[in-house]
């Protein structure tokens, strides 16, 4: 079985690939070289049309599943993930630009890690036990799938938030399309060919690539989705809540973040050290969680900073192929052009310690000029209300503001409009206890920061969003709550009766 042709469309609709009914032709490009991967026809409206057709038309069967049909499916999808690791590890770096170490030992055992998390999840679809509340009646609850669900997926992590999105929905028993970033779509492609390789029926899950102001829009506020999932920036997150609402769907939003890294003075400064420098570096601090954001307490301030500069000028940029590179190009050249406007503002009201464009060879004697890289960033002295501090740069940048005490620490934390994730570097457990409490994030770390594994759920507060990826609260978005109740009395004339006609 070959995954990895996509020479039939760039489609997955009903269970086949698919060509495109006449959109335009777009090039899949390695952000390492520029050279193009793969090239795809975009998505029409038509497109999406027959892919929730396709959808539509299969719900009743995959709803009316039993939840041990649905299981044994995700778990035949999980070991043809692990069979084909290689590809889909070797993919995802040719189309993102990651290092092949972060996708063969992160994307893709975390993806196949929650294929077989959400096999198990399919058969726990919980409701209240039933009981006799009104005394008169017996009551329970029915968890019911949602119906057809549209999902739009970032390109930060292609291959993880398609299973994100996939994984719960189908689970729960419903149908999906989802739309992949036109910038990297191919293992989503691939992930919906492994379903159909795992007999999960036609149409359960359907993918279009296409772009967002078309495929998307349209997607969203087609009259049969019943329900739409979007992972992205705030500012797309609230378009999306606006059409959405037009036509009164569900959504599930995980948006942007700029997670705080709030180090006190009693910390383990190496271990603070070393977590911020993976934390804001890991898939090129390309990751709504990473840490981008550093408080440290004055008396760790200089040395934390120092120790940081220290490894990000040893962090070995190069082919994202060789085993050895640390860190990649980011996704596009656009989005790198993005990231260094950040830094070069920055210059004229902070201090940029180490960083910034990046050119010259990688450890490898790769030819940075030729791809999206930008080198880790490590900038100091910027106020908390500038645009480093407050925006969401989504690239290797580090920002670090000292802080007196906890109250300041703990303020500074929550003073932006994201709460997505944060984490909290202590021995003490009563400051550890008050922070957890005190900051908020949907997620904060306490002396280690951005683990995630698939039994505990990944959403946001405040302008990160609502909902949750992973776990069994994820299963339960993709579900709605129905009561059902009996009378137990037999009883035709009831004393309740009296108060619509008639008397006692």
């Amino acid at each position: 079985m070959d995954l990895t042709s996509f020479n039939e469309g760039a489609q997955h609709i009903a269970g086949r690939p698919t060509r495109s009914s006449g959109g335009e032709p777009f090039a899949v490009v390695n952000p390492a070289n520029g050279a193009t991967v793969q090239q795809v026809e975009l998505a029409t409206t038509a497109d999406v049309d027959a892919a929730v057709a396709a959808a539509r038309a299969t719900l009743p069967e995959w709803s009316g599943a039993t939840p041990g049909a649905r299981s044994d499916a995700l778990n035949r999808l999980a070991g043809i993930l692990a069979e084909h690791a290689g590809d889909f590890a070797r993919v995802e770096t040719a189309q993102t630009g990651k290092p092949i170490k972060l996708s063969t030992e992160f994307d893709v055992p975390g993806t196949v890690d929650n294929t077989a998390f959400f096999a198990g999840a399919a058969r726990n679809l919980e409701g209240r036990a039933a009981g006799e509340y009104s005394g008169d009646h017996t009551s329970y609850v029915r968890r019911e799938a949602v119906g057809v669900i549209g999902s739009i997926a970032p390109w930060n992590y292609p291959l993880q938030m398609a299973a994100w999105k996939i994984l719960p929905a189908i689970a729960a028993g419903n149908t999906i399309v989802l739309k992949p970033a036109e910038i990297t779509p191919l293992t989503s492609l691939m992930f919906a060919r492994a379903c159909t390789a795992a007999g999960i029926p036609d149409g359960v899950v359907n993918v279009v690539t296409g772009a967002g102001r078309t495929a998307g829009e349209h997607l969203i506020g087609h009259p049969d989705v019943a329900m739409v999932s979007f992972t992205g920036s705030t500012a797309v997150g609230r378009r999306v809540a606006e059409i959405a609402t037009a036509t009164v769907k569900r959504t599930h939003l995980e948006l942007g973040g700029k997670a705080p890294f709030v180090v006190f003075d009693d910390a383990d400064l190496d271990a603070a050290v070393h977590g911020a420098v993976a934390a804001s570096l890991i898939n090129s601090g390309q990751d709504c969680t990473a840490a981008t954001r550093a408080y440290v307490q004055r008396p760790l301030y200089d040395a934390f900073v120092a120790g940081v500069a220290e490894l990000y000028e040893g962090i070995r940029l190069g082919d994202p192929l060789n085993p050895h590179t640390d860190m990649g190009p980011l996704v596009s050249f656009t989005h790198r052009d993005r990231v260094a406007g950040f830094v070069e503002r920055a210059r004229s009201y902070a201090t940029v310690v180490t960083g910034g464009h990046a050119t010259g060879k990688g450890h490898d004697g790769t030819d940075l000029s030729l791809g999206a890289y930008h080198r880790p960033t490590l900038i100091t002295g910027a106020a908390q209300d500038s645009e480093v501090v407050q925006g969401e740069i989504f690239g290797p940048v580090l920002v670090v503001l000292p802080f007196d005490s906890d109250e300041e620490g703990l303020r500074l934390a929550n003073d932006t409009p994201y709460g997505l994730a944060a984490s909290a570097w202590t021995r003490d457990v009563h400051r550890s206890l008050r922070a957890t409490r005190e900051i908020a994030a949907g997620c904060v770390w306490v002396n280690d920061h951005i683990p995630i594994i698939s039994e505990m759920p990944h959403g946001g507060y405040k302008a990160s969003g609502y909902g949750k990826d992973m776990s069994q609260y994820s299963l339960d978005e993709y579900t709605q709550v129905k009561h059902v109740m009996f009378d137990t009395t037999a009883v035709a004339r009831k004393d309740w009766h009296r108060t619509i006609f008639g008397d006692r």
